[in-house]
């Protein structure tokens, strides 16, 4: 497996704006509560900052047909993010435009590890592997929420997801069980991407506020529910990998409550600089 390509081209893949359309929440549906929506929000900004980091890799990445199959991942999570930010503005009368370009840092509910910069390949795809597990396994326990639009997104997110996990995979076996050097900025980049990891099992009081409303308690997936199946998939990948998960600190986390790291700051100024200078045009 290890020699195999790394790079597929998803089914159905195609730089069309109409494909992310058809994947969004359309608001034929009533919006949800304040606390449904404040949960589909981080989600929603999960997508959208990881979108912003994998749209960078545009031209430069190592090989060209990675510069299609990070391009199609990006466009997968801004599809995610789209639905689950138009779901969440309809409850506050906003759309997916006014809370990706109108909202200061301390607004974005995003965990710190989709904030992390690019680094060189490995750290990416150090990266991926995580994000991939944890939103997979996320996605399967969502496709059973109560919230009929929940569940919607994340039926459909899920085919996606598990594509980008087989793509990090096949790059994680191909980079530890390469060369000297490639195992050795493979481990550089699990090492850099793992502090982050624990943030994304923590529960929220948003969690805690939906699981005390016993007529919600089944819409929302608590996120330390995921720990163990997750951790236990990326370390079976390790291993086939003759990898081990790193042993470091973890870091303090606070994302989803508007804390982030330095990073997110120079991320968004980058992203909302056209909207923001040019209010309300259009293309």
């Amino acid at each position: 497996m290890a020699g195999e390509s790394a790079t597929r081209i998803t089914p159905g893949f195609a730089l069309r704006p109409e494909d992310i359309v058809q994947a969004t929440y359309d608001g034929s549906t009533p919006a949800p509560s304040e606390d449904v929506a404040r949960y589909a929000l981080g989600l929603g900004d999960d997508g959208l900052i990881l979108a912003q980091r994998l749209g960078n890799w545009i031209s430069r990445a190592p090989e060209l047909e990675e510069d299609v199959a990070l391009g199609n991942i990006g466009l997968d999570q801004l599809g995610h993010a789209r639905s689950f930010l138009t779901y969440a503005g309809s409850a506050w009368g906003k759309t997916e435009d006014d809370l990706a370009y109108w909202r200061g840092e301390d607004e974005f509910t995003s965990v710190h590890l989709v904030e992390q910069p690019n680094g060189d390949f490995a750290h990416t795809i150090a990266r991926q592997l995580i994000l991939a597990s944890y939103q997979k396994h996320l996605y399967v326990a969502l496709m059973n929420s109560a919230d009929a639009t929940l569940a919607a997104i994340a039926a459909k997110a899920v085919k996606e997801v598990d594509y980008h996990l087989d793509h990090a995979t096949q790059w994680i076996l191909r980079l530890g069980l390469g060369t000297e050097e490639s195992r050795r900025r493979m481990i550089a980049g699990l090492t850099n991407m793992w502090p982050y990891v624990e943030e994304l099992f923590t529960d929220t009081d948003v969690i805690e506020s939906l699981a005390a409303e016993e007529d919600t308690a089944q819409v929302a997936v608590r996120p330390s529910s995921l720990r163990e199946p997750v951790l236990a998939e990326i370390a079976s990948i390790l291993a086939e990998a003759e990898l081990d998960s790193p042993d470091v600190p973890h870091s303090r986390g606070g994302g989803r409550n508007g804390q982030h790291s330095e990073h997110l700051g120079y991320l968004l100024a980058e992203m909302q600089v056209l909207a923001r200078q040019h209010p309300g045009a259009s293309w």
